[in-house]
């Protein structure tokens, strides 16, 4: 169930409620029993950072993007740069 974020227009009064999504949204103030309270738009309370079974699982071969991996340089030019020595060496012989 999520947690909706209130704030009353006529006191200024807010508060947080965990309600079902089908659930109507709350009208009544707490703190002045006025009708105005309305609802508003918040960020969720999570975020996904750091490694973990979302940045692993879901993702094949050379796709996968790991925390770690941005500092280091591209798997891609240490491999190339073998082969072009063993190239450049056939090359010479």
């Amino acid at each position: 169930m999520p947690i909706y974020e209130y704030e009353c227009k006529a006191c200024g009064h807010r508060l947080e409620k965990l309600q079902k999504i089908s659930a109507a949204p709350l009208t009544d103030c707490p703190a002045c029993e006025q009708p105005s309270l309305s609802r508003l738009v918040s960020a969720a309370g999570f975020r996904l950072a750091g490694g973990g079974w979302y940045e692993t699982d879901f993702k094949s071969g050379s796709k996968k993007n790991l925390v770690g991996d941005s500092a280091k340089p591209s798997g891609g030019s240490d491999s190339g740069g073998g082969a072009t020595q063993a190239s450049e060496s056939k090359t010479s012989a």
